[in-house]
């Protein structure tokens, strides 16, 4: 099949209809739009930084702004919808993926460190899987550390109870039930997993199928080398035939990039009518979204450098502690740094900083303006304060357009 010519303006418009972020109408309400936005993404990354609403919350809301914290504490535990495992890092992922999920967990799911612990530690291990079969649903909180102990901050320094869950929660024994004030609760596989939800045990041809499906169709359009799961397996080329063969996806080559054959997701391609001249609304992302997080696909379809500085010593960030990516239409604009100060209920604009080549700002502004309002609210926030903007000119057109 020829490859059909598409702009590197088209592949934009794939990624951010594939994602749910071109202004669309995101299914059902409430609950119901959660599901099926994770359903759609294939996952949502969880993360532990709270200067603003956790990664989680944050990714979910910029698809579907009635959603609420609530919904996925109930898709996890009481509606097992979703469960928690590792995509490329921890994540919620819907359960009727868990089947391509189970063969990786085991042995091949461990660190080195920990297949040595467990030699030397059976009897902790078994001793928790021990409580947790008899107590129900437990967490490292639940477990007192032996006399004597002085633990740490990572894996070394753990508490052998809460290592023992660790192993036992990557060997697929335990499984994460609900979150206690963010803090896991660990119980029998067999309390938490539907008992269908991991048969058919899937063939590799299976799992080929389901790669394209999860890449291709999150995304809207990748090149072949970008095709793989997060455990970086790519599907054989019989696989990309096949799904091309059942129109699921289509070559396609992109003008201006020689970087090997792209696949594009059929079904977007056809849904866009080929005019990207809509009226664009802006989104302030987490660092740890779908859409950004695979940082040399972002830089290479949107042309946006970003990395995330709050893992960098202080005289070495350029753009905040945890400065947000702010998507306007179809192109990275700038970053915003904020912190929700929830005592005051104020959220704080630490710096916002546009990109070099951006002037649109008289069409821009109020879209921004909405968009923190609203992250505001998501936040749990009533009133804006800003600190820094650059170019510092923008900054009373910014201040007039928020009402401050």
């Amino acid at each position: 099949m020829e490859p059909v010519r598409i702009s590197l303006a088209t592949v934009r418009q794939l990624s951010l209809h594939c994602q749910g972020l071109n202004g669309a109408p995101a299914c059902p309400q409430g609950k119901a739009s959660a599901a099926r936005m994770i359903e759609r993404l294939g996952y949502v990354q969880i993360d532990t930084i709270h200067v603003v609403q956790r990664a989680h919350h944050h990714i979910l809301w910029s698809r579907c702004r009635d959603y609420s914290p609530e919904m996925l504490h109930e898709l996890l535990a009481i509606d097992r919808h979703v469960f928690e495992w590792w995509a490329h890092a921890a994540a919620y992922i819907p359960m009727a993926d868990f089947r391509f999920y189970a063969p990786r967990m085991g042995e091949r799911a461990l660190w080195d460190s920990q297949k040595a612990w467990i030699e030397e530690n059976r009897e902790t291990l078994d001793a928790v899987v021990q409580r947790i079969r008899e107590e129900g649903a437990l967490g490292t909180a639940d477990f007192e550390a032996p006399e004597g102990f002085e633990g740490g901050s990572w894996w070394s320094g753990w508490k052998p109870a809460k290592r023992a869950l660790e192993v036992l929660f990557n060997l697929g024994v335990v499984m994460v039930s609900e979150r206690r004030k963010f803090e896991r609760l660990y119980d029998l596989r067999e309390r938490v997993i539907p008992e269908s939800a991991d048969s058919p045990p899937p063939s590799q041809e299976e799992v080929h199928d389901f790669i394209i499906r999860r890449a291709v169709g999150s995304l809207g359009a990748l090149p072949e080398r970008e095709i793989a799961w997060w455990v970086r397996e790519r599907p054989a080329a019989a696989a990309l035939q096949r799904a091309v063969e059942a129109g699921l996806i289509t070559p396609v080559s992109v003008e201006g990039l020689n970087n090997g054959p792209w696949y594009a997701w059929t079904e977007a391609l056809n849904t866009l009518d080929g005019d990207h001249s809509g009226t664009p609304s802006a989104h302030i992302l987490s660092p740890f979204d779908n859409l950004v997080i695979r940082r040399t696909w972002m830089e290479l379809v949107f042309g946006f450098d970003y990395r995330l500085e709050c893992y960098l010593p202080r005289e070495k960030r350029r753009y905040g502690y945890f400065a947000l990516p702010v998507l306007w239409g179809d192109r990275f604009i700038g970053r915003v740094d904020t912190k929700a100060d929830r005592a005051t209920g104020t959220l704080i604009v630490r710096q916002l900083t546009f990109e070099p080549d951006f002037a649109d700002f008289e069409q821009a502004l109020p879209d921004l303006a909405r968009e923190l309002r609203a992250f505001a609210a998501f936040n749990d926030c009533s009133n804006i304060a800003v600190e820094q903007v650059a170019p510092e000119e923008v900054a009373p057109r910014l201040t007039l357009a928020l009402d401050l």
